[in-house]
């Protein structure tokens, strides 16, 4: 009885005992191997200068699909068929995809804007109704800080099939202000003290240069196109003193800019 009992104990180290040590032979190693493969990777990629985003997602992915192979391939080890989890793996997968359409199609727009780059952190764009500086760039959403300091989360999905409008691509921005003057102002002298007034801006750029054109003959005023260019950070300030800087240097040029009377007939 004693002799078949150590049989049995015997089979069971022989069939079972080193599918498992070899198993577990295999995770240490592989996990080792995964471990420095990554730290190449991640070397590899801050040498090139690679996107912080698409770094971290790319190592994130690699790391992930080395993981799920070193699994099966110790799952393969111990004697289960990888066939049939493989089919499994990918009817869940399935499964969840359907779930998850929205959050796939976020996924997708994700990867293609760190892959493309249509913009980066710090940027000045406008999307989906949003105008904002982009905060973070994230696989699922993009973070933007709008000018009242609102922060709006838009789905990558949304952001990589639509129209984006970059401001800070070329870096430099046409400030667009109107003016109106009186019909009786000397157009030629308007234009030469707007000039002025733009140009005594450090942060109006010389190049492009600001310029001031007639753009409207409306019906009490000469409406004058203000148009300086700026660097995209410094876009609200530039505006706003061009705004009140128009209206001191054309007070006292004594060039009049009308206002709406009201005219009353006493009977």
């Amino acid at each position: 009885m004693e002799n078949v009992s150590m049989e049995t104990i015997m089979g069971y180290v022989e069939t079972y005992g080193w599918p498992i040590v070899k198993a577990i032979l295999i995770y240490i190693i592989g996990s080792w191997i995964i471990s420095r493969i990554m730290k190449v990777v991640n070397k590899a990629m801050t040498k090139k200068n690679y996107d912080l985003s698409l770094q971290k997602f790319l190592t994130n992915l690699i790391s992930w699909g080395l993981r799920i192979f070193l699994i099966i391939t110790v799952i393969s080890t111990l004697g289960v068929e990888t066939t049939s989890l493989a089919a499994v793996i990918a009817a869940a997968g399935l499964a969840v995809g359907l779930a998850l359409q929205g959050s796939l199609s976020n996924f997708a727009g994700g990867v293609l804007l760190i892959i493309f780059k249509p913009y980066k952190i710090g940027d000045l764009i406008e999307a989906q109704d949003v105008l904002g500086t982009v905060k973070e760039i994230e696989i699922f959403t993009t973070k933007l800080v709008t000018p009242q300091n609102k922060l709006a989360i838009v789905p990558n999905g949304a952001m990589a099939n639509g129209n984006i409008i970059n401001y800070t691509a070329e870096g430099k921005m046409r400030v667009d202000t109107v003016v109106g003057v009186d019909y009786g102002s000397d157009i030629k002298k308007t234009k030469e003290v707007l000039l002025e007034m733009l140009k005594a801006n450090p942060k109006v750029l010389s190049d492009p240069a600001p310029s001031v054109n007639v753009e409207e003959l409306a019906d009490s005023s000469v409406n004058l196109a203000v148009r300086p260019f700026c660097k995209p950070e410094d876009y609200w300030d530039v505006f706003f003193a061009t705004v009140e800087g128009s209206k001191e240097a054309l007070d006292k040029a004594g060039i009049e800019i009308p206002y709406p009377h009201e005219v009353q007939i006493n009977k």
